[in-house]
């Protein structure tokens, strides 16, 4: 990877980490077409350790080493992060105001609000 260390998407809670190589390189080349530096707020979850995904009947995208949220300090750098996601084929897209969640779950593109 160019611009991320493995570390970077550790679980915040148990440490460990089962990111996708194939979505890192994804993610890699986002960073890259945005051509801004990207801070990861949440990468990995343990879907027996995270308390988000512990709850969930279900454990989302990030307990399967599949999403990021990146953090965004203008809506332009947002507009970014969405625009050249959607055109690189990134399948998950949430808008939060102060990140970006993307994702490469295997459904059409969606995209949502918090």
């Amino acid at each position: 990877m160019r611009y991320f260390k493995r570390s970077d998407f550790d679980c915040q809670v148990t440490g460990n980490n089962e990111m996708s190589d194939a979505f890192l390189e994804k993610l890699d080349d986002l960073r890259h077409a945005c051509g801004f530096p990207f801070i990861i707020t949440s990468g990995y979850r343990d879907p027996i350790g995270h308390p988000i995904e512990a709850k969930k009947k279900n454990p989302g995208t990030h307990s399967k080493g599949i999403a990021a949220d990146i953090r965004i300090n203008s809506g332009s750098e947002g507009y970014s992060i969405v625009q050249k996601a959607m055109e690189m084929g990134f399948s998950g897209i949430g808008i939060a105001k102060n990140f970006i969640h993307v994702d490469v779950r295997d459904t059409v593109q969606v995209i949502w609000t918090y």
